[in-house]
Parts: C-alpha cells; structure tokens; sequence
C-alpha cells in the first residue's frame, strides 16, 4: 500500500505545519496528514513496511499536545485587546486634555469658543463646572468693571464742571494749581478703572515684536524727550498679545524707569530650550532695594525714597502691569540692571 497524494497546504496551515513538524521528528518514516476533512479529528497515516498504519487522533488532542499554539494564541489575543484598550484609553483621555488646554488658555486670557464637554460622565461633569466657573468669573470682571465706568463717569462730570469754572477765571498761580490737582484725579480714575477692567474684553492675536517695540520706543521718546532712551537686541518673532494691554504694560515700566533715570534701554530676546520670549526694560536709576522687588507689585504700594507726591502716580503701575503680563500667561520680575539700576523682565510663552 501506498500514502495518498500530498494535498496543498491548508489555508489555516498552523495545526498542519506543527502536526507535520513533530511527525518528522518522532516517527522519522513517510506520513500523510489531513486536519480538514474532519471536523473533530485528525487523519494521519504512516507508511510502514507492507502496510500503511491509519490514526485518528481526537483534533482537542493534538491541540493540547503543541503547547506553543497556545502561547501564540494568547499573545495574539492580547495585543488584540491592548490594542483595543488603546483606542479606548485615547478616546477618553482626549476630553481631559482638551479640558486642560481650555483651562490653561482661559488663565492666558484667551477663549477658546468651540470647546464642549465630552467623554466619561466624570469628565463631562468637570468640564461643565470649568464652564460654570468661567462665565462666572467674566460675569463678575464685568460687573466690577461696569461698576467703576460708572462711578469714574459719575466723577468726571463734577469734574469737567470745575475745569470750566477755573477756565472762566482770570489766570494766576492758584488757577494753575488747581488745574494740575484736576489732572491728577483725572489721570488717577484712569489708573483705578485701568486697574479694575485688567485685561478683559479684548481678544489676543499675533503681533510681530520688532514693529511693536518700536511704536513703544517712539512714543516714549515723544513723552521723554529729556531721557535717553534706546531700543537694542532686536527680536524678529510674532507673539499672541493682546495689543491694548500689552501695550499699557509696556509703557507702565517705560515710564517708571523714565521718571527716575536718565537713560532707558528697550530690548527682547528669546529662550529656546523654553520657547519663550523675555522684554525688558533696563535703566540707570537708584534702583528698588531686594526686599523690595515683590512688595512694589503690591496696589498703591509707593516707594518713600524712589516715589513721593511729586513724582505723582498712583501705585498701580506695577500691579497692572504684571496683572496684564500673567493674563499673557507670562510674569514679571525685577532684577539688578546692568545700567546700575533696575531691570523688568516680562516673560511670555510664544
């Protein structure tokens, strides 16, 4: 007798491939393998002297006798479910990030319009409360800003009506004195509401330094003429700002270094390993003592040996502008000057 012909290899052909691998090696004579024609069992035949020896072995059996088959299987089926749990994972981990984006960009005083609650019930619930919590804070800013419009309003009218009156008087000393305290409480309302609206109600985009530093240096040689004041290091790189409010920061440190220095330096520079942009504002005044450096952030905090009356202000300078700079997600900090006064530095993320 003889071995039927060999058929082509089974489209599945792990169990064959195996089965035939370990007949090779075990009975070491010419054999026929079938593992389709049945359903629970194996045909196998092995070509003996005279004879052919016909086994049908139960397909479980020969399973469980290839200890590998089942390793490979169960690796498969793990990167199956890891693969699965991942795309899971992600789905959900997409809403928490998105949560934190529209965190971080709210406390940088940007929005962010298209954000909505998605993902677990947990995360859907968290996000609806940082929504709840954020049009309750612009709620608030706004009522505190309408507030004090209307009160620097109410103000301004007794005002106007007191410059009229010292209009119509004849001219002298005491006119022009009382002139210049109207001016005053004119200029401090500015400050309180400046203070008071922060950098709300305008929207950030991007703006490029070098024409922006420069629009700064010539107003401020403009308002300065007796100070010298320089623009140096140039920086060539769009920032999102809000323009208005940067702009009120900028010249805030400007014009505290203009009012007890001789010369100003204005420059940029950028960091990076960071990716952030540094401004500064160097001058060579007598400076504000280390103790002092936080302390003058501090509303209507005054310096009794670098500000009095007559330097005028009101102490908010420094306090708006830094509101303004961690609006920007960014902050300011006083330093040693290499002018041998003092130095800000407004760091802000690109």
């Amino acid at each position: 007798e003889s071995l039927p012909p060999s058929d082509e290899t089974p489209i599945v052909a792990l169990l064959h491939q195996s089965l035939s691998r370990e007949l090779s090696q075990q009975v070491a004579r010419p054999f026929w393998v079938d593992t389709q024609t049945y359903d629970n069992y194996v045909d196998i035949r092995v070509l003996l002297p005279g004879e052919v020896m016909r086994v049908l072995a139960q397909r479980k059996r020969v399973y469980a006798t290839n200890t590998h088959i089942f390793m490979i299987w169960m690796v498969g089926t793990s990167v199956i479910l890891l693969l699965v749990s991942g795309v899971f994972l992600r789905n959900q981990i997409r809403p928490i990030q998105r949560l934190a984006e529209a965190a971080e960009e709210f406390g940088k005083g940007r929005n962010m319009p298209n954000f909505r609650p998605a993902g677990a019930t947990e995360v859907r619930s968290a996000a609806a409360s940082f929504i709840e919590m954020r049009d309750r804070i612009e709620r608030q800013i706004e009522q505190r800003t309408t507030m004090l419009a209307g009160v620097s309003h109410d103000l301004r009218t007794p005002l106007t009506r007191l410059k009229l009156q010292l209009a119509m008087l004849p001219e002298g000393p005491e006119i022009e004195e009382l002139n210049t305290d109207i001016s005053e409480m004119e200029d401090m309302l500015d400050d309180y509401l400046a203070f008071a609206r922060g950098y709300q109600g305008e929207t950030a985009t991007a703006s490029e330094l070098v024409p922006f530093l420069k629009q700064i240096h010539h107003d401020a040689e403009r308002r300065w003429p007796k100070v010298q004041i320089r623009l140096t290091d140039e920086l060539d790189r769009s920032v999102s700002i809000k323009s208005n409010a940067f702009r009120r920061c900028l010249n805030n440190l400007i014009n505290n270094a203009c009012s007890h220095a001789g010369m100003v330096h204005l420059g940029a520079k950028i960091n990076e390993t960071e990716d952030t942009v540094t401004i500064f504002v160097d001058d060579n005044g007598v400076g504000i003592p280390e103790n002092r450096l936080e302390e003058v952030f501090r509303p209507f905090y005054r310096l009794d040996d670098a500000r009095n009356a007559q330097t005028g202000g009101t102490g908010l300078g420094l306090a708006i502008a830094r509101d303004v700079a961690r609006g920007h997600g960014g902050d300011i900090v006083l330093s040693k000057s290499a002018l041998g006064g003092l130095r800000a530095e407004i760091t802000l993320p690109v």
